[in-house]
């Protein structure tokens, strides 16, 4: 019996052993693996679903933009998604129903079973959300343990991690004259000075390249070049933009900048002081100056427009630049509705937007408020009458005289007018007055004021203008009579006793000798309510009072700066109804998108604040999108191509560990050093590669998106037009100033409402780098334009490359590169020979062989390698068939040369042909 169960046992016991060895191996070998809501399931959502159930339409009060939106009921009642359940999930039902008319998505064609698999297994699993990896603060990244002998720095381990998998192999390194062509035009957007270049390539030592790379960073061309890419984010110009586009004076802006960079001024520092520099503790006119960068924005000073239009506009511009440029994130479609792709609500927008809503600025003509560039002695004033303020016990008063002789602020313009009778603005930009005219200036601050400084123009003697408290016949704060002003604006004071509170005050004008009732006899540009300087009875009042009157009216060119309201002219922000700004619904108060790291818990809710949240180490965008426009600079596309949207719509990025690991050494050990972020990059075996292309890569990585050789990448139309100049031997190499007007054909500018016209620069202006090039929105420089410029009414992130007949025109024809090619034939002449003595027939005795040489010259010049034989011969050829020409006419020989008698033959002429067909090569525009 005993037995017999032992042996019924065997069979049970070896069955459980295999199934304990079964089952395991079954639920490893077919268990099922996660799935990942950001490559999985999101680009499925995003291209099928979220157009009609996301941030701008929720059909059926469903949307997929956020996970509690999800989770929640939707219009039936029923639960689109049931985490854990989808076989009950309504979504599952609807997208594999065969009913057209229900199946969704809704008149598309129906998901794919794999598509269909991802969303079922995703809700089995717990519907589980994942952050997009751009909004995901930036943590250290291990280094890959690969690269080899090749690799010189860590950005090589991470390239060579991605290599292997596909098959490539790195490219040789290039020769050392493309290199030292390469790494200048990138690093100073200059080709080599001679110095630099004679050294470079005469150094046979191991750190030859490195002590090259650093001579570039040391070069103050440096700071131009890299000002160059920001001006295209500030939207940086040299005119206001819209109708009239008239002229701003805002070049030190750009001045700034280019010390910024020189200095190696830490980006997140950058980024402080051109957000809130006003904001800092007592602030700098460089660090005011600085705040220039959201003061690009486009002014409309055409008559009849409405200014709070406008005003309001520059603000929603501003917001979606500091997005565009500062953290390369998609903003601006917040404006109307939550943004369809990305987890950022229709309120976040404005919330944010009250960072910059209660700014000075007001569409003003003069576009205040703005810094006055007081000479070295008028500022050294400023600060003893300051200090003086503050001596006779008025250390409060003291701020506020010292910002107002600097800025002439916080005033009341006269656009802010209203409850006009026999008055109105004049231009909409100038509260101007007819004979028994009435105004009103709504809510004005009084509190502890007793003296008022204005802006004005008078046009009739004779009038007198009163200003009521409260109502038309209220009681008189004070009144003054007036002459006329010949020389325009004047200053003017008026006292009045002290006063509290806020009021309405009504002003009105009579004036007798005004004659018919359009004629007009006093106009205000702004009024300053303030206290009257302090001291009264002192020994040096008199002295200081007379040198306040006088600072306060010194005439003196001014640059458009940041500046908040104080407390007592605050402006509210509240949420446009659908975007628009004529449809005010709730009030709202500064705030970050709550998606993206947390508000500093110490910061202000001011752009200080603001500013101390972007360059935060939590921020997840602002490192990585400064990386990401580091390289595509440097190697033609960015890891993520689209610079303009690291957002869940823009390009997968190729290597995203190696973004992250710059992003966070970027941060933490570079502490924001763009000179040393670049100085990692350009020193890497990745960098130095050459740029020949084998089948075996252009099958693998047509695009180069592994980075198995250089880019061959065409030089952005600043570099285009310095590098005829620098080797033509013209380029001036003075640096910061005025904006120049270099050679453009007439006709171009348009301005009939006041004349104006380009003016020629002369002498070392007109061969100026091309960033110094005066820049009018509506009338961009044409040649740039060919090659890629922007006119910058917006902020643009990327420049999209494009090639064009047009481009090779220019190059050959625009007065400016036929300009560079004189220049440059003449000094490869003088390799040839005397100037005239190439002429002859190539490679036939002395006439020969000097041309021949001058060609080498030429092409070496530019370029820094010897001439093909190829090369060589078209050239010669083209040099003979251009002299053939010019001998039968004198008249092309002159207008070639430039009707200069000195170089007035044909043998030069040919050589410039020469010289031109040498600066129109491809291998010429492009950096490879």
């Amino acid at each position: 019996m005993g037995f017999r169960s032992k042996n019924h046992r065997l069979p049970i016991v070896a069955g459980g052993v295999i199934l304990l060895i079964f089952i395991p191996c079954w639920l490893l070998f077919f268990r099922q693996r996660p799935v990942d809501f950001n490559t999985q399931v999101k680009p499925i959502l995003n291209k099928k679903c979220i157009v009609c159930h996301g941030g701008v339409k929720r059909l059926g009060d469903f949307s997929l933009l956020f996970r509690t939106d999800a989770l929640s009921r939707v219009k039936s009642g029923k639960m689109a998604i049931i985490p854990g359940d989808p076989d009950h999930s309504e979504l599952m039902r609807r997208i594999t129903m065969s009913d057209p008319e229900d199946r969704m998505p809704y008149k598309q064609a129906p998901l794919s079973k794999e598509e269909v698999g991802v969303l079922r297994d995703w809700i089995r699993q717990g519907a589980k959300w994942g952050d997009h990896w751009a909004y995901v603060p930036v943590k250290e990244v291990q280094v890959p343990a690969t690269g080899g002998n090749w690799a010189v720095n860590d950005i090589d381990k991470f390239i060579a991690d991605k290599l292997d998998p596909v098959g490539l192999k790195p490219s040789a390194e290039a020769s050392k004259a493309t290199l030292l062509r390469r790494v200048s035009l990138d690093l100073t957007g200059l080709p080599p000075l001679a110095a630099l270049s004679d050294a470079f390539l005469g150094d046979k030592s191991a750190g030859a390249y490195g002590r090259l790379v650093d001579g570039l960073l040391a070069s103050p061309h440096y700071g131009e070049r890299w000002a160059a890419l920001w001006l295209d984010l500030a939207r940086y110009a040299d005119t206001k933009g819209y109708e009239r586009d008239d002229s701003r004076n805002i070049w030190r802006y750009r001045d700034w900048l280019i010390d910024a960079f020189n200095s190696d001024k830490p980006y997140d520092r950058q980024l402080t002081e051109q957000l809130a520099g006003d904001l800092l503790p007592h602030p700098t006119d460089a660090q005011l100056i600085a705040t220039a960068f959201q003061r690009n924005t486009m002014t409309n000073d055409e008559g009849g427009t409405d200014n709070e239009e406008f005003r309001t506009s520059a603000i929603l511009d501003r917001v979606n630049t500091t997005w565009q440029a500062l953290m390369g994130t998609t903003f601006s479609c917040v404006q109307c509705h939550s943004h369809p792709y990305d987890p950022f609500r229709h309120d976040e927008y404005y919330q944010f937007m009250a960072f910059f809503n209660d700014t000075r600025d007001e569409d003003t003509y003069a576009d205040y408020p703005l810094l006055r560039q007081l000479s070295v002695k008028d500022s050294l004033n400023v600060v003893s009458l300051s200090d003086w303020v503050r001596k006779v016990g008025a250390p409060g008063q003291a701020g506020e005289v010292d910002w107002f002789l600097r800025t002439w602020q916080p005033s009341i313009n006269g656009l802010r007018a209203d409850g006009f009778v026999n008055a109105s603005l004049n231009d909409t930009k100038w509260l101007i007055f007819r004979n028994h005219g009435v105004a009103r200036l709504g809510s004005v601050s009084l509190e502890g004021s007793d003296e008022l400084i204005y802006r004005y123009q008078g046009y009739v003697k004779g009038g007198r203008l009163a200003i009521h408290l409260d109502r038309p016949d209220g009681p008189v704060l004070g009144a003054f009579g007036h002459g006329t002003t010949p020389k325009g604006w004047e200053i003017a004071v008026l006292d009045y006793p002290a006063q509290r509170g806020k009021h309405d005050l009504y002003l009105t004008y009579e004036n007798p000798n005004l004659k018919g009732p359009d004629a007009s006899g006093l106009q205000f540009d702004w009024f300053h309510f303030t206290r009257r300087l302090p001291g009264a009875g002192q020994p040096a009042y008199a002295e200081m009072k007379k040198l306040y009157d006088t600072l306060m009216r010194v005439e003196a060119p001014a640059t458009p700066i940041m500046m908040d309201n104080p407390a007592g002219m605050h402006r509210p922000t509240q949420v446009f109804e659908k975007g628009n700004w004529l449809v005010k619904g709730k009030v709202v108060e500064p705030a970050t998108p709550r998606s993206l790291n947390p508000f500093p818990v110490s910061a202000p809710r001011n752009r200080l604040g603001l500013a101390m949240w972007i360059t935060s180490r939590q921020n997840p965008l602002t490192a990585r999108t400064m990386v990401n426009r580091l390289w595509e600079q440097l190697f033609g596309t960015g890891l993520v191509e689209t610079l303009e949207d690291l957002g869940t719509q823009g390009a997968e990025p190729t290597h995203r560990e190696l973004l992250d690991h710059l992003s966070w050494k970027f941060m933490t050990e570079y502490g924001w050093s763009v000179k040393r972020l670049l100085k990692e990059m350009v020193m890497s075996a990745t960098y130095r590669q050459d740029s020949k292309v084998t089948p075996g890569m252009l099958d693998k990585d047509p695009a180069n998106r592994y980075y198995a050789r250089a880019p061959r990448v065409r030089l952005s139309a600043e570099q285009v037009r310095d590098q005829a100049l620098a080797v033509a031997g013209v380029l001036s190499p003075r640096i910061g100033g005025p904006s120049v007007m270099p050679w453009q054909p007439k006709g171009i500018w348009l301005s009939p409402w006041n004349g104006q016209d380009w003016s020629k620069s002369n002498g070392d202006d007109q061969y100026r780098r091309a960033l110094y090039t005066y820049w009018k929105r509506t009338a961009p420089y044409p040649s740039m334009i060919s090659f890629d410029a922007q006119a910058r009414e917006v902020c643009t992130a990327r420049r999209i490359r494009t090639n064009t007949p047009l481009q090779a025109l220019t190059l050959l024809n625009d007065s400016v590169y036929l300009d560079a090619s004189r220049h440059l034939a003449y000094e490869m002449e003088k390799e040839g020979g005397a100037p005239g003595r190439t002429e002859g027939v190539a490679g036939v005795g002395r006439a020969g062989t000097e041309v021949q040489a001058a060609i080498r010259k030429g092409y070496s010049a530019v370029l820094y390698h010897d001439i093909g034989d190829g090369s060589l011969a078209a050239l010669q050829h083209l040099y003979d068939v251009s002299l053939n020409r010019f001998r039968q006419n004198a008249k092309k020989t002159s207008e070639i040369v430039g009707m200069d008698e000195t170089h007035n033959n044909p043998g030069t002429a040919a050589m410039i042909v020469v010289a031109n067909a040498i600066l129109n090569l491809d291998e010429v525009i492009t950096r490879n």
